[in-house]
């Protein structure tokens, strides 16, 4: 099933880029993400697809285990998306 949108569609390359990025395989990402172990792979094969879209905690926790923003999944564009990965994660600064 393809993706419906726009959206949806740079949502899925951007989840396979920042997967394949960190060296994950699919069921790793899922395991890593929180996702049962027997089906984290489908899962994940099934977001990237298009064919299923992960609720928003889900999203977090995909981005939490790829180490990026989960703004990244969903900026506008790549150029909006490679700044949100170049800005600086300061919620561990101390002021």
């Amino acid at each position: 099933m393809k993706p419906t949108s726009s959206l949806q569609e740079t949502f899925c390359r951007r989840l396979k880029q920042a997967r394949l990025a960190k060296h994950f395989s699919q069921k790793g990402l899922g395991i890593a993400a929180g996702i049962e172990e027997f089906s984290a792979s489908a899962r994940i094969n099934r977001y990237e697809l298009g064919v299923h879209k992960p609720d928003l905690l889900t999203l977090q926790l995909l981005a939490k285990a790829l180490d990026v923003p989960a703004a990244y999944f969903l900026a506008e564009n790549d150029r909006l998306a490679e700044m949100i990965l170049a800005f600086p994660d300061d919620t561990n600064a101390t002021v």
